[in-house]
């Protein structure tokens, strides 16, 4: 059993028809990347997801379980969490406030004290910063505090949108470590990414999106080699 069953769901915004028929899994301790362009479906497939955008047809299923009777919050108590485009970081709250806000979700302190250490130690430039308001960070330490706050739920699938959206690229290469060093740790990872090179590199599977519908699916390293996604997606002719 698929950890994360994503099965013909179609989702609208309105009368848009912005998901038509996508079917996807993650398997536990994958990473599995969505590439496509702009308005490809790759954001509305996580916000389906979490129950941000409810799909009107289809299934998604936790290790089986349908997700659809939940609200969004109750998702992130399944052990989903998600790292939003743009960061999304509470721009008045402390770099420490954001953290605890990450773990709304729990109550163990001993364990919230231990995934806090986990997050300085993966990011010990939060640490530097801990008594630092959110919105005075640079856009890489904010990438930084967005994903730690999403560790912070302790979640058994993460799902990251855009993580280098923005970045330098030297900032872009220590964040994409970062993801792998998450999995290793065994965290599994749904990455929505524009940079397919990158995403590629780092991904077991991935499945390429277009205007709401998926028109390849492959291991990484096929797509990596594939002629249409050499020349729409990775910039090789």
């Amino acid at each position: 059993m698929a950890m994360l069953e994503v099965e013909n769901i179609h989702s609208y915004y309105g009368n848009i028809h912005a998901l038509k028929g996508i079917s996807l899994t993650v398997e536990e301790g994958e990473i599995v990347t969505l590439i496509g362009g702009n308005g490809a479906g790759k954001t509305t497939t996580l916000r389906s997801i979490t129950g941000i955008l409810k799909p009107r047809q289809g299934h998604v299923r936790l290790e089986g379980e349908e997700l659809a009777p939940y609200k969004p919050h109750q998702i992130v108590y399944k052990g989903v969490a998600m790292v939003p485009e743009g960061r999304r970081i509470f721009a008045r709250l402390s770099v420490s406030e954001n953290l605890d806000m990450g773990a709304y979700s729990r109550n163990s302190k001993s364990e919230i004290k231990a995934d806090l250490e986990r997050v300085f130690e993966l990011f010990p430039r939060l640490k530097e910063r801990r008594n630092q308001v959110g919105g005075t960070l640079s856009g890489g330490e904010q990438q930084m505090l967005a994903t730690g706050r999403a560790l912070m739920a302790h979640p058994r699938l993460l799902l990251m949108d855009e993580p280098s959206m923005g970045l330098a690229p030297v900032l872009v290469e220590s964040i994409f470590e970062k993801i792998t060093e998450i999995n290793k740790e065994g965290t599994t990872i749904l990455l929505v990414e524009q940079n397919a090179l990158m995403a590629l590199s780092i991904a077991n599977r991935g499945y390429v999106l277009q205007t709401g519908e998926i028109i390849l699916h492959d291991t990484a390293e096929a797509l990596r080699t594939n002629e249409v996604v050499r020349k729409a997606y990775l910039g090789i002719t």
